[in-house]
């Protein structure tokens, strides 16, 4: 369910693009205010293009994995709508499949594949404890591409990305 702000800021982007429909997600990326800002700074540079989340997110009731073309409202740290991104392509496949230009894509951090698999595996491994499943390099993920489509022409305070950059919240994750 999207707040007033959020509707508003949808509808805006359907009038300015001709698109109709709803939204795929409304969702932020990381975990707290903070990363979000950081990890929203990066999409509207263009440095960050993908995002990884486990799979088993888009497996609960009334969810789906993204699909090519799908378009999602990205939020900053306080819940506010920040641009449209379209999802260009989804790899399902395990977590010890990724690789240096998905890495790359996601633009976070130093860009490494050593800083990505580092912290996505601190990530997952939190995630595994706070929400009561076993890790394994061997579950599924959906590793997701995309692009930065509108923004609205709102000027947003881009915040210099630093260390510590984590994936996009699951899909199911409240947003308050």
């Amino acid at each position: 369910m999207m707040t007033p702000d959020q509707r508003a800021f949808w509808d805006r982007f359907c009038a300015e693009t001709g698109h109709s429909g709803e939204p795929f997600d409304v969702d932020q990326f990381g975990d707290s205010e903070a990363l979000a800002d950081e990890l929203l700074g990066l999409v509207l540079i263009g440095q960050k293009r993908a995002t990884c989340a486990l799979a088993r997110w888009y497996e609960q009731p009334g969810a789906r994995f993204p699909e090519s073309g799908d378009l999602s409202i990205i939020l900053d740290g306080r819940g506010k709508p920040a641009c449209v991104i379209r999802t260009t392509s989804v790899e399902i496949k395990p977590v010890r499949e990724a690789d240096a230009q998905f890495a790359w894509d996601e633009g976070e951090g130093d860009r490494s594949f050593e800083y990505w698999w580092r912290e996505h595996l601190a990530y997952w491994m939190r995630e595994a404890e706070r929400e009561g499943f076993a890790f394994s390099e061997d579950l599924p993920a959906c590793f997701e591409r995309f692009e930065l489509v509108w923004t609205g022409g709102d000027d947003f305070r881009l915040v210099k990305p630093k260390g510590n950059c984590l994936p996009r919240r699951h899909p199911m994750a409240r947003q308050d």
